[in-house]
């Protein structure tokens, strides 16, 4: 018997070097996109919310309110909060993708490519990034009906503001979802913190004489520094009154110091990237 010869074939791994982690940031971004433009039924019902916040509930409670806000519309008011509040949705929906990915296994095809795992944790913060800013420009293409005016210089500061809130809840997300590992946890984890963030931030009701605890808990919260500065950016816009202006915007105060808009989008900025550091070093460790 003549001993069976087995053919070896050699198999070539290409080097590592910044093109090729390029294009694998590139295909993760890119495959986020195809996900989303794909699923319309995710693109409306992510929308619903932020809708009925808008043109339902504020109307229904403008009746109570008219008194305090001096003639400005309570839509008006809400409006930037729920442009950061459906961003927020939309950048946590596409940061549980990841843990979707690991539960199907097809998280595990991506770590074998010869890539860092960094390109792939920043793929995904592109392309959630690139979602949620999206999502925000839709809403944004409504700021006409709620009496916020379409000034060139408004329209490009807002967009400025999504890219940054949009990019730091991501990189928030990423973070939570390296540490979760069964898509069913992941979303009673963003529900914890979807709601508490978002109704503490201020998007709903100005931060001006609120209690004390809450308002050191407002302070605490990220997302109050993404809230305050966009609506300062559409107050700046609007003909009202300053009593109207003090009352509803007064902009976040620290010991009596009022916070600068520049200070709080980068405030935002260095969450984002925080959260983008540690999602890459738990990601960097996941078997």
């Amino acid at each position: 018997m003549s001993a069976a010869t087995t053919e070896v074939i050699a198999v070539r791994v290409p080097e590592r070097s910044w093109r090729s982690e390029v294009r694998a940031v590139r295909a993760v971004w890119w495959r986020d996109l195809i996900r989303f433009t794909d699923d319309r039924v995710r693109i409306g019902t992510v929308l619903i919310q932020p809708l009925l916040f808008l043109f339902v509930l504020a109307p229904g409670l403008q009746t109570l309110s008219a008194a305090s806000t001096d003639g400005v519309d309570l839509s008006t008011f809400m409006f930037p909060g729920v442009l950061c509040m459906a961003m927020w949705f939309s950048a946590m929906i596409n940061a549980a993708s990841l843990v979707m990915d690991r539960e199907l296994g097809f998280l595990r095809e991506m770590m074998v490519a010869p890539v860092r795992r960094s390109s792939i944790v920043l793929g995904k913060c592109l392309g959630g990034t690139t979602v949620a800013t999206t999502q925000g420009v839709i809403l944004l293409a409504l700021a006409g009906l709620v009496h916020v005016p379409y000034d060139p210089v408004l329209l490009l500061g807002i967009f400025g503001l999504q890219l940054l809130i949009a990019f730091m809840v991501t990189a928030l997300g990423l973070m939570v979802a390296t540490t979760v590992r069964q898509a069913q946890s992941f979303n009673g984890v963003m529900q914890v913190l979807v709601f508490p963030t978002v109704f503490l931030s201020g998007a709903m009701y100005p931060v001006s004489k609120l209690p004390s605890w809450l308002g050191v808990v407002n302070r605490l919260n990220p997302l109050t520094y993404a809230v305050d500065p966009m609506r300062r950016l559409v107050f700046d816009r609007l003909d009202i009154s300053e009593v109207a202006r003090h009352r509803l915007a007064p902009g976040v105060t620290w010991w009596g110091w009022q916070v600068p808009s520049l200070v709080e989008a980068a405030i935002v900025l260095a969450i984002g990237l925080t959260m983008l550091a540690l999602a890459i070093s738990r990601f960097a460790r996941t078997e």
